[in-house]
């Protein structure tokens, strides 16, 4: 099998349980890893037989516009829309960092994964 990476995509989104983070917003970053088979594609230069990369871009910029208290939903939604887009997808895993969140602690960020058969 073989894989196709978006890495970095960032947003400004208002996610979290908090009131605040609803109003001020946050800067998270999305890696998507994509499994199947693009052999046919490679052989073909088509792009339409493989996952195209400016889909997966709009996908998670969509979901992420999405308000949700748990970035674990905003994942699942990502997941789902990408399945829906593509015939080829067998596994995907998805990572979600919040950048600088409020926890009273001086960290980089905190991430999620949907790591998951598809």
């Amino acid at each position: 099998m073989n894989k196709v990476s978006v890495v970095g995509i960032k947003t400004f989104s208002h996610h979290g349980c908090l009131e605040e983070e609803a109003i001020i917003g946050n800067e998270y970053i999305v890696d998507v890893e994509l499994t199947t088979d693009f052999k046919v594609s490679a052989e073909n230069d088509d792009l339409s037989k493989t996952i195209d990369y400016v889909i997966v871009n709009r996908v998670v910029e969509e979901e992420m516009a999405i308000r949700s208290k748990l970035i674990e939903t905003v994942g699942y939604r990502i997941l789902k829309r990408l399945k829906n887009e593509s015939f080829t997808l067998t596994h995907a895993r998805i990572e979600i960092k919040k950048v600088n969140p409020p926890i009273n602690g001086n960290v980089n960020f905190v991430s999620i994964v949907v790591d998951e058969p598809c």
